[in-house]
């Protein structure tokens, strides 16, 4: 995005960073309570596909803005990581009511488009 001068303006990110397991429970009670989804992208730094994936989650956090996006580094929440059993990164869920709705391993950019499309259409469905 450029501003009137053609300076380049920063765009706040949409994704966060979660850092605790205080604030993963925060954060998944938060959207629960307001019957938000979660997509949530776990990695670690020294996952090349996972650090190359980072970039494009950005993207869909402004694209998707119905969605609450999540990080989670899984060397630093060990204990997250284990209780949504991930084993491999990147990993991606899809969480809805906190429980998981969909799970993709890989960085497959247009699958994960793809997947969330299908999770809000399932969402809006269940909605009504």
């Amino acid at each position: 995005m450029k501003d009137m001068e053609g300076q380049e303006q920063i765009v706040k990110s949409r994704v966060v960073k979660v850092d605790s397991d205080e604030s993963w429970e925060f954060f998944i009670g938060q959207a629960n309570n307001q019957g938000c989804p979660v997509v949530v992208h776990f990695t670690a730094s020294w996952c090349v596909p996972s650090v190359a994936m980072n970039p494009y989650f950005e993207e869909l956090a402004l694209n998707y803005q119905n969605i609450l996006f999540l990080l989670v580094d899984v060397d630093d929440l060990k204990a997250v990581a284990s209780k949504m059993e991930v084993t491999a990164m990147p990993t991606f869920l899809l969480l809805r009511a906190g429980a998981q709705a969909d799970r993709l391993v890989g960085a497959n950019p247009d699958v994960i488009r793809r997947r969330i499309d299908a999770f809000l259409s399932t969402t809006r469905a269940s909605d009504k």
